[in-house]
């Protein structure tokens, strides 16, 4: 079976469908339309499912959905002879009878989203929504498309497979069939449950309706209320599941490149650290395997034991490259046990007749055959985890799945399976690969998850995937958006594809800083500006990492015969003036760790984007809606980078309802409106949302190798600020059991007064080191007295004098800074007059 698109032939629409009956369920209702039958169910007050099947079909949950038991909210059902009503606190589903249409309203009776006229159903098997909207409506998610951010008026495909070279490839490394639709200024969510290839016309033929559909499967699809798009996003992850929390060391920097050798490792590790670059992270690409063969460590990494003991004795954490493809070892080769134990053990995809599938992945030009593993199947998924023991054992922190869509170059249907390829599950179903393709991945990161509970109990897990799908972010803790090029428009579109990641649910994405693809015959190189505006926007993905192709070939070998095809891609390669920005704004990452720690965990608990649109927290203000080359990082900074060569400049908006104050000048500025920044090579535009507490600590080399002693509180005041700070060991599973501290600071401005108190809210990790808080207070005038109760705060005469010394108080007249250095026990009110 060729890959190829099916298009929906709106010739052939199925007939109008009218209600014959209604059943009355427990959480909605069960219509009788003929030859089909609807379930229409109420998960929440807030959140439908509708399954349209054909009569004796059961209703669907992909791998997608975690959570499948719900609290049946309070509802009533009202009907006439026109309609049903399913009424909640929230969301009014109104049903029409005839045509069978549905109509969904908020609690003020506003329609937030209703059927177009060409209605809903199944065409030659492939199942379609057709739905109203207006022309101011906006889209956004469906994860790293590289068509911008918001998605009016595009054809959107979901499906995995690898970009095109250019930025706009309509096919991506990721499958999210999951959008937001913004109309004025209330949002609400569309989540279409089919595993299949879907395509997505969002308003693109009319302005007046948008449809999606399939290439098979049954129609099912999720409708979430917000009127937040936060709200949207939460309850979106409700459905298909909440990131794990990361190892604190996959916040940090990492370096890699395809080509490394142990040597290369060895030495971009001492380089780093002699250059006081901080890095927490190197990864190890196919070249650690022998012979390409998964688990086997190969020659070209001669020590890995020694390696890892070195590495982890600097502070470095490791991830290791896997691809899903089992080599079949070629005739006169020796006998590689993991094909065998996974033949023996019957592991692998079926071609139709039941033999086992031969495709291929690694290495190029030779005639070598690979199966690929039925992750679908659960004694697949254990044995799989278990074949880690021999990257763990040997030091490896992290695992990397890779050429997961799958990858297969076999085949010229987009480098993947053949369509037929049989997948059984383990309740005996048989599903073809054209079903199965886009979860592959997903049920791989499951394996893979299970490894670390199995193997590396109450170690919290850092699995990168290439490929994903929707409810990839509860098994898998990052993922990039694949093999980028060095070229300007890779660095553009990856502010926008990150966001859309984000707003699908999946909070820790990233891109190769500088683009891993090269070839200087069509300009694809990092110039030194390229890499320098990168690094800029880099520092802040929320997972960063320096990754460059050398063509699989040690960058040291090539170096010293002088025959490098491509080109060295640290930092330090570019001169000093590069490596120098490099630092700097990787040194801010670190300083900011805590602020960045507390964004990771808000998006554990409430799914919250890290690298955020500016709609995502101004959906009020229209001119935020098309802004994709700004974002937010995490709930208060404000990036706007430069993107464009040999610009030294560029307009910011800044939006509407907040005041902003310039990260680097101290102006400050009222929102709603758009300012020309001067910004040369070493400069990013950042701008602080005022009336934020940031928290910050000194740079360290890598996480961990300082106790956090005293906690920076970085206050933009305007009227009162207030942060929720936490704190847990961060590398262990024990948050899970309750075992973190949740701190309350709040600052206020009354009068001539400003004041500070804390709260302990939660205190149940009890290995915390903060010893003191440094106030730092933007723009305010010298106090003439800060005390706490009757205990005076002491002036002195540096910011060094206030370290280790609580109960003290800086000012710096020049820049207008206050640093008040409080004991982390303060139980009074800190005034400041």
């Amino acid at each position: 079976m060729k890959l190829t698109e099916r298009p929906l032939d709106k010739s052939n629409l199925q007939k109008p469908m009218t209600v014959q009956g209604i059943e009355k369920l427990d959480n909605g209702v069960k219509l009788n339309l003929g030859q089909q039958d609807a379930y229409i169910r109420l998960l929440s007050s807030d959140m439908s499912k509708v399954s349209i099947l054909n009569k004796g079909d059961k209703e669907f949950n992909s791998v997608s959905i975690a959570k499948t038991k719900w609290d049946n909210p309070n509802f009533q059902i009202k009907e006439d002879n026109k309609k049903i009503l399913l009424v909640s606190d929230s969301l009014t589903i109104d049903i029409q009878k005839s045509p069978f249409a549905i109509k969904y309203l908020d609690k003020s009776g506003n329609v937030i989203n209703e059927d177009g006229d060409q209605g809903v159903g199944y065409e030659n098997g492939k199942p379609y929504i057709f739905k109203k909207t207006d022309k101011n409506e906006a889209f956004y998610g469906f994860g790293q498309k590289m068509d911008g951010l918001n998605h009016r008026g595009q054809d959107i495909r979901v499906y995995n497979r690898e970009n095109d070279q250019t930025p706009t490839s309509q096919y991506t490394f990721s499958s999210f069939p999951f959008f937001i639709g913004l109309k004025g200024d209330k949002a609400y969510g569309m989540f279409f449950d089919n595993t299949y290839r879907s395509y997505y016309n969002m308003a693109k033929e009319s302005d007046d309706y948008y449809y999606f559909w399939a290439d098979g499967g049954k129609l099912t699809y999720y409708f979430i209320n917000g009127p937040e798009i936060k709200d949207v996003v939460d309850r979106y992850t409700d459905l298909t599941g909440k990131m794990q929390m990361p190892p604190e060391w996959a916040m940090g920097f990492h370096q890699s490149a395809w080509g490394y050798h142990q040597k290369d490792v060895e030495q971009v590790a001492k380089t780093y650290r002699e250059k006081n670059i901080p890095i927490d992270g190197v990864m190890l690409d196919i070249e650690w395997m022998d012979d390409y063969k998964d688990f086997m460590w190969g020659s070209k990494f001669p020590d890995p034991d020694g390696m890892h003991k070195r590495l982890h004795d600097s502070g470095f954490h490791s991830t290791a490259i896997i691809d899903p493809a089992i080599r079949v070892p070629d005739p006169g080769q020796p006998e590689y046990f993991y094909y065998t134990d996974g033949t023996k053990k019957d592991l692998w995809v079926k071609n139709p007749d039941g033999t086992d599938y031969l495709g291929k992945v690694w290495p190029w030009g030779v005639p070598s055959k690979s199966v690929f593993p039925n992750f679908l199947q659960q004694k697949t998924r254990d044995w799989w985890a278990q074949q880690h023991s021999t990257m763990f054992d040997r030091g490896v922190d992290g695992i990397w799945n890779d050429m997961n869509e799958p990858a297969n170059f076999s085949t010229k249907d987009y480098w993947t399976l053949p369509l037929d390829t049989v997948f059984e599950t383990d309740e005996g179903v048989k599903m073809t690969h054209e079903e199965a393709h886009n979860i592959y991945a997903h049920t791989e990161a499951q394996a893979t998850d299970e490894a670390f509970n199995t193997l590396k109990p109450n170690t919290r897990p850092f699995i990168l995937t290439r490929a994903s799908f929707a409810g990839s972010q509860r098994y898998a803790t990052a993922t990039w958006t694949g093999d980028n090029w060095s070229r300007w428009e890779f660095l553009r579109a990856s502010i926008f594809q990150d966001m859309n990641v984000g707003l699908a649910g999946f909070p820790m994405v990233g891109n190769d800083i500088g683009g891993f693809a090269k070839n200087p015959y069509i300009g694809a190189v990092p110039t030194p500006e390229l890499f320098a505006r990168w690094v800029e926007v880099g520092a802040f993905y929320p997972f960063s990492r320096d990754h460059y192709n050398n063509d699989g070939k040690s960058p040291m070998e090539t170096d010293a015969n002088h025959s490098l095809a491509w080109q060295r891609q640290e930092p330090w390669q570019f001169g000093k003036e590069v490596e120098d920005i490099s630092r700097k704004y990787i040194n801010m990452r670190y300083e900011l760790m805590p602020y960045l720690y507390n964004a990771f965990q808000r998006a554990h608990e409430e799914a919250s984007p890290i690298m955020q649109p500016l709609v995502y927290q101004f959906q009020e203000d229209a001119k935020t809606h098309n802004i994709q080359d700004q974002f937010l990082f995490g709930d208060s900074l404000m990036m706007a980078p430069i993107v464009n060569e040999g610009a030294t400049s560029r307009d910011v908006y800044l939006p509407a309802g907040v005041k902003w104050v310039d990260y680097w000048s101290g102006e400050e500025f009222d929102g709603g409106q758009t300012i020309k920044k001067e910004a040369d090579l070493a400069t990013l535009p950042i701008y602080v949302k005022k009336d934020s507490i940031i928290p910050r600590r000194e740079v360290q080399q890598h996480t961990g190798e300082k106790p956090l002693t005293n906690l920076t509180l970085d206050t933009y005041l305007e009227n009162e600020a207030m942060y929720s700070f936490y704190e847990d060991d961060a590398s262990t599973e024990d948050y899970t059991k309750g075992e973190f501290n949740v701190t309350k600071f709040e600052v206020e401005k009354k009068r001539n007064k400003i004041t500070f108190k804390q709260k302990q809210e939660v205190k149940n990790y009890k290995d915390s080191k903060i010893e003191q808080y440094t106030l730092k207070l933007n723009n305010v005038e010298k106090p003439s007295k800060i005390q706490a109760g009757r205990n005076k705060y002491q002036e002195v005469g540096s910011l060094a004098d206030t370290q280790g010394k609580t109960n003290t108080f800086f000012y710096n007249a020049n820049t207008k800074v206050l640093y008040v250095s409080i004991p982390a026990d303060e139980k009074k009110e800190v005034q400041i007059r």
